[in-house]
């Protein structure tokens, strides 16, 4: 019989989130705490907004705070690379390696 130990994200009395190390639990915590603060904060702006978009934006906001901290520092955001499919190469006939050079 196996043993498997799991962390278990919980707010207000509901299951958030399953994890496999207590690590990752407490960063979704974390980030969790970031997003109601976030809520609270844009509640009492004077932007009208629902509460579902209030939620959704705090979530964003919250998910990806080190760009967005990076962002209210004044610097522009890093883009994500494309990756280019990978050619492989045309065979080419072999050839002999040239001789070096002999010193004088």
């Amino acid at each position: 019989m196996a043993v498997i130990v799991k962390y278990i994200v919980v707010r207000n009395g509901e299951e958030k989130m399953t994890f496999a190390t207590k690590k990752e639990a407490d960063a979704y915590d974390k980030m969790l705490d970031i997003a109601d603060n976030l809520f609270e904060f844009l509640e009492s702006s004077k932007i009208k907004l629902s509460e579902d978009q209030l939620e959704d934006i705090a979530l964003l906001l919250a998910e990806n705070k080190d760009k967005l901290v990076s962002i209210l520092r004044g610097l522009k955001p890093k883009k994500k690379a494309v990756k280019k499919p990978e050619q492989k190469p045309e065979q080419k006939e072999s050839t002999p390696p040239k001789a070096k050079a002999q010193k004088k």
